[in-house]
């Protein structure tokens, strides 16, 4: 067993867990951050942060132009030959998850947080059980992603599940000028995609698409984007710049829509392991922030005891976001109302500004 059972374990270093992290350690206690890499990675979802996310960090001491994230101040949409474009509410960012991540991780490990590197393979009450030891607390706070942990596990019920695919496309000038200051969607029958820049320079694209569009194209991950790319002229000329040889990253099985409404005493569900929104809304890192900060200001109330107080807290913060989230998801996937979607979105702009602040978490 490692440290004593009051230090809170935080199981993952990424945005919700950081953030918990930080927020424990700047109120005095001790957490034990635990994370499977050393080096930080870039992880498949994210890349996007609103206004909404900067504000947040900033309150922190992380400021996004001072880590060299991209501005981004207008939003386009494309389907088919429909287009619309509107600016945003307030100016957000595009930065990779590695350059959030590192940043803040550094600013929990820098304020006192314990930093521990191991795989956590399967977690039960009061323990989490990991590849180099066995750790216990009474308090575990749980921000694994997309990621499941074996005994936690988060239902998939869907005949055709989302899938997550992410391809990275190096830095180039025509491309830079294509994307720069905004972040596109990308409307299909079956999916979408969002793209835009990131520190370096580099485009990410990010897509959520239905199984059986994978299994359509032979299980081919790059095959399938190609077919995209033919049949949508749009994507297609974003996809022009990715030469043939680039890596693809996927994830299998995202229970968009889900929220995590009750949990097991001592357990905080964060991020996306407490709401999984649409990633087309572009508030994932906001509701990964806005949990790892309510989870510790639960947490130094009433401790272990508090979770499932949070997690009700929590799942009533999520619900509109992530609600009105899945419904312009579900109108945009379809082939018989994505074009529509983006056509009314041209002709009334400030529609898209509403629904850009109603899939925005208030907590």
């Amino acid at each position: 067993m490692n440290g004593s059972i009051s230090r809170p374990l935080i199981l993952g270093a990424g945005p919700a867990g950081a953030m918990a992290a930080i927020a424990l350690v700047r109120a005095g206690a001790q957490p034990i951050l635990i994370d499977r890499d050393e080096i930080v990675g870039d992880a498949l979802c994210g890349g996007f942060l609103s206004w909404r996310s900067a504000e947040r960090l900033r309150g922190i001491g992380l400021d996004l132009p001072d880590i060299g994230a991209h501005p981004v101040t207008k939003l386009s949409l494309y389907a088919g030959k429909a287009h619309a474009h509107a600016d945003l509410p307030d100016r957000g960012f595009g930065l990779s998850r590695r350059g959030l991540d590192t940043a803040m991780r550094g600013l929990a490990v820098a304020g006192g947080a314990e930093l521990q590197i191991d795989h956590i393979r399967k977690l039960s009450l009061s323990v989490a059980e990991g590849e180099r030891q066995e750790w216990q607390s009474d308090s575990i706070f749980l921000a694994a992603g997309k990621h499941d942990v074996r005994g936690h596990s988060r239902p998939r019920q869907s005949s055709d599940p989302a899938l997550g695919l992410r391809i990275r496309i190096p830095a180039q000038v025509g491309q830079t000028e294509l994307l720069a200051g905004k972040i596109e969607l990308h409307l299909f029958p079956g999916g979408y995609a969002g793209i835009v820049l990131q520190e370096d320079g580099s485009a990410n694209i990010c897509l959520a698409l239905r199984k059986s569009m994978l299994a359509q194209a032979g299980g081919d991950p790059r095959a399938l984007l190609d077919r995209m790319a033919a049949e949508h002229p749009q994507f297609g000329m974003r996809m022009a710049f990715a030469a043939p040889d680039l890596p693809i990253d996927s994830v299998g099985a995202v229970p968009y829509g889900w929220i995590a409404r009750d949990t097991q005493p001592g357990l905080f569900r964060l991020g996306d392991q407490a709401a999984v929104i649409p990633s087309l809304a572009g508030e994932g890192m906001s509701i990964a922030l806005t949990s790892g900060a309510m989870a510790a200001r639960f947490w130094l109330e009433g401790g272990g005891g508090a979770a499932e107080k949070y997690q009700r807290a929590m799942a009533r913060a999520a619900q509109r976001p992530v609600g009105v989230a899945k419904l312009i998801w579900e109108t945009a996937e379809s082939e018989r109302f994505g074009g529509p979607l983006v056509k009314l979105a041209s002709r009334a702009p400030w529609l898209t500004n509403i629904a850009m602040r109603a899939s925005r978490i208030a907590a």
